[in-house]
């Protein structure tokens, strides 16, 4: 069984996380991209019981973090971060209103 994913895989999935990748990271990611994936298939191996439930009992308060004001980006920041614009508007593809 090979112990990396190929190149073309792994370039696909920085794609689509919209991530730039080195070549020395393209190799790293091969071997920890497969060895997440081997993962996954171990616990889609596991045989559960359909019938049983698993209820988690949440008795410890959620702490959560202070709120912080960080550093604003600005409106070019943001348009140059998006996939697709037209001048300062973020293009999207249209959702309601078009049929299939």
């Amino acid at each position: 069984m090979d112990d990396r994913l190929s190149k073309e895989e792994v370039l696909h999935v920085a794609e689509l996380a919209r991530i730039a990748i080195s070549e020395s990271e393209l190799e790293k990611y091969q071997i920890q991209l497969k060895q997440i994936m081997d993962s996954v298939d171990k616990i889609k191996e596991v045989e559960v019981d359909d019938d049983q439930m698993l209820i988690a009992n949440w008795s410890a308060p959620t702490k959560l973090r202070e709120d912080v004001e960080g550093k604003m980006l600005s409106p070019k920041e943001v348009i140059n971060n998006a996939p697709r614009h037209s001048g300062n508007y973020i293009e999207v593809p249209v959702v309601i209103g078009e049929e299939a």
